[in-house]
């Protein structure tokens, strides 16, 4: 774990800290780190440990930690989380490194057993009314969710006019899916700024209308298989920029001749 970016570091006293990267979710506090290593005690020797602390630099376990006494509550309930963590006296939260994002993630709570019930009963006197809040709140966000998808697609059809409205569509809706980290929902994205817009459209390019998932089951790196349809990406590109343009030519064509011969409308008489 040592290793890690953001690797766990003792503070003095009875119970560990996990020191995370100031861009961490997660506040400073007492900290169980779950092992992605095979861990033993450095007092009792028990192991493999699947909750462990740090002291002085060392793994112990939860017992030789003087935390045993506390149950684990997995993360998913918000009001449980909660209240479990205002009705315990000693709580702590329960952390595993995640190596591909390179940061520490929140697992749950480790709380007192009997702060634990009292939250569980607190809960279920409520439930039905949070239960009627959160399908109001499901109601608004995705009311909220088809209003930005409906903007997100109209700005697609005015930066690329020749995009079909089905696409269009389907673009902005795959784009802004809550909770997708796609380009819709950054912060340029929710702006609906040119170049997060413009961005989803390529992507979109990049899988429907070139060879760039064939390139990538048959092997070719990422970047250069973005390299080698970045022409036919930018071709599709272009048509639909043009389209319309294109289209109102060939349906009301005008020769010189004709435009000779249209009249000429003054705009500088006074009516």
């Amino acid at each position: 774990m040592g290793t890690c970016p953001g690797a766990p570091e003792p503070r003095r006293g009875n119970h560990p800290r996990v020191v995370l990267p100031s861009t961490s979710p997660l506040r400073a506090g007492l900290v169980v780190v779950q092992p992605l290593r095979r861990k033993h005690c450095a007092a009792c020797r028990r192991g493999p440990l699947p909750l462990l602390v740090l002291e002085d630099g060392v793994p112990r376990c939860l017992a030789c930690a003087d935390l045993g006494h506390l149950v684990f509550l997995p993360r998913g309930d918000t009001a449980l989380t909660r209240r479990s963590r205002e009705e315990s006296a000693l709580w702590a939260v329960v952390v595993r490194f995640n190596r591909r994002r390179g940061r520490y993630e929140r697992q749950g709570l480790l709380v007192e057993e009997e702060a634990l019930a009292r939250a569980e009963s607190r809960c279920l006197a409520d439930a039905e009314a949070r239960r009627r809040r959160r399908a109001r709140d499901a109601r608004r966000r995705a009311a909220q969710d088809a209003r930005f998808a409906e903007a997100f697609a109209t700005q697609i059809r005015l930066l690329f006019p020749g995009c079909p409205p089905d696409r269009a569509g389907a673009i902005a809706a795959h784009a802004s899916e809550r909770g997708s980290g796609r380009v819709g929902r950054s912060a340029a994205g929710r702006a609906l700024s040119e170049g997060a817009v413009t961005c989803a459209v390529i992507a979109s390019v990049r899988h429907l209308d070139t060879p760039y998932d064939r390139l990538l089951m048959d092997g070719v790196a990422r970047h250069e298989a973005r390299r080698r349809i970045a022409a036919d990406v930018e071709a599709v590109l272009r048509g639909w920029r043009e389209a319309v343009g294109t289209a109102a030519a060939a349906q009301s064509p005008i020769t010189g001749t004709e435009a000779a011969m249209k009249p000429t409308v003054r705009t500088d008489i006074a009516g």
